[in-house]
């Protein structure tokens, strides 16, 4: 009887301990790329809040650099020892969702009422959302004040139209010494993007919301031709060697009048006289944006889902999510009251958060490069005289089907 006691007290004192390592090892895996510098400490102290308020759990947050972090993230589930979740870029998701690699996160009508209708579309699929959008990027056209006066246009007037940039661009190319405009043709992700905007301005699509490849439509066959033969005739030499980060240096040397990038080529050209409007509009369209998101993916059989999700959107709520942006010097995800007061102090802000409602996303496909290659391919060929956008387009939107 004593010996079974014995027995019995051990068994208690190895079963409280198994407890107390189970519960140790409640850990949210979460992989970050870059590292703290980039809105880390906003993070970590929104972290900490969601420790204190879910005893028993922890996050173990890697740091892993940018061109490797989503790379790890997949490789680690494939190989069935999956983060929690990760920062991945949303194109990655229906790929990822398709794999049956992540979760989906439910939102509720209220939740999903803080977002533009568009900035969800960018991580939405088959009528779930995959992710909870972390970062976002807009664009807007840059212009060169100076070269503008040079050429004899209004300094303070950007182009509204393709036909107002067209004119502006082929202006400063023939009465300056500056190409007119930087164009993007190099075979890299940020050259799909850039013809985004176009697609949008003019009222294109890739793949619309039932999954259709739509690229084959006069709107897209006219947005190839004028921005692989129009715009190229006024663009810097050689712009199948460019991509955008390559553009911003020959902006702050005065040898484009014009260009299309991000909020962060403010900082960048602080030392030249620019202005900034939004996405010039083409003749079928209006008022337009890529709209590109990185989310927090919350991957499948961890052990955790449930509290993987609850952590992704504790972090992407209203009022942390703000603080995150302000850190991290993003174009704010929500309309929050603070987002006025962006404006009021800069101005430019405005460019970029003006054409959110009527942006389109990235094209969500099974295999993001796979599309960002096919279009590139025929961005290329129109500007190299090897097609005609008509045959360009046609062609890509064939080989599009193998990927949506």
């Amino acid at each position: 009887m004593k010996l079974a006691k014995i027995l019995l007290g051990t068994a208690l004192v190895m079963g409280a301990a198994t407890g107390a390592s189970v519960a140790e090892d409640k850990v949210l895996h979460m992989i970050q790329c870059g590292d703290n510098t980039w809105g880390g400490d906003f993070a970590e102290a929104h972290m900490a809040e969601w420790e204190a308020a879910n005893p028993g759990y922890k996050i173990n947050l890697e740091y892993v650099a940018w061109g490797q972090c989503q790379d790890k993230a997949t490789t680690l589930a494939a190989a069935g020892n999956p983060p929690a979740l990760a920062y991945m870029g949303s194109r990655t998701l229906k790929q990822l969702s398709a794999n049956g690699l992540i979760v989906p996160l439910e939102y509720t009508d209220e939740e999903k009422a803080t977002y533009a209708a568009p900035v969800l579309g960018t991580v939405t699929a088959n009528g779930q959302i995959w992710g909870a959008p972390r970062a976002f990027s807009t664009k807007a056209l840059y212009w060169n004040k100076d070269l503008f006066a040079a050429a004899g246009l209004d300094p303070e007037a950007g182009p509204k139209t393709w036909d107002e940039m067209y004119n502006a661009a082929a202006a400063i190319k023939e009465k300056t010494d500056a190409d007119g405009f930087g164009l993007a043709a190099a075979s890299f992700d940020n050259t799909m993007h850039q013809f985004m905007n176009y697609v949008y301005t003019n009222g294109g699509e890739v793949i619309n919301a039932d999954g259709d490849i739509v690229f084959n439509s006069p709107n897209n066959v006219e947005a190839l031709e004028f921005y692989g033969v129009k715009m190229a005739s006024v663009a810097q030499p050689g712009p199948i060697a460019y991509d955008r980060a390559k553009l911003t240096p020959l902006m702050v040397e005065g040898r484009i009048g014009m260009y299309i990038d991000g909020p962060w080529a403010r900082a960048r050209l602080a030392d030249i006289n620019f202005g900034v409007t939004g996405v010039p509009a083409g003749p079928q369209g209006g008022p337009g944006t890529l709209l590109i998101t990185d989310s927090l993916a919350v991957f499948a059989n961890s052990g955790v889902e449930e509290q993987a999700v609850d952590l992704a959107k504790f972090l992407t709520n209203p009022e942390n999510q703000f603080a995150f942006e302000k850190a991290a010097g993003l174009t704010p995800l929500r309309n929050v009251a603070g987002v006025a007061d962006l404006v009021a102090e800069d101005p430019t802000w405005s460019a970029f958060l003006d054409t959110i409602p009527t942006g389109g996303p990235e094209p969500f496909v099974t295999d993001y490069v796979g599309l960002q290659d096919v279009i590139n391919e025929a961005i290329q060929s129109v500007i190299l005289g090897e097609a005609t956008a008509a045959d360009a387009v046609a062609n890509a939107a064939e080989e599009l089907e193998e990927y949506k």
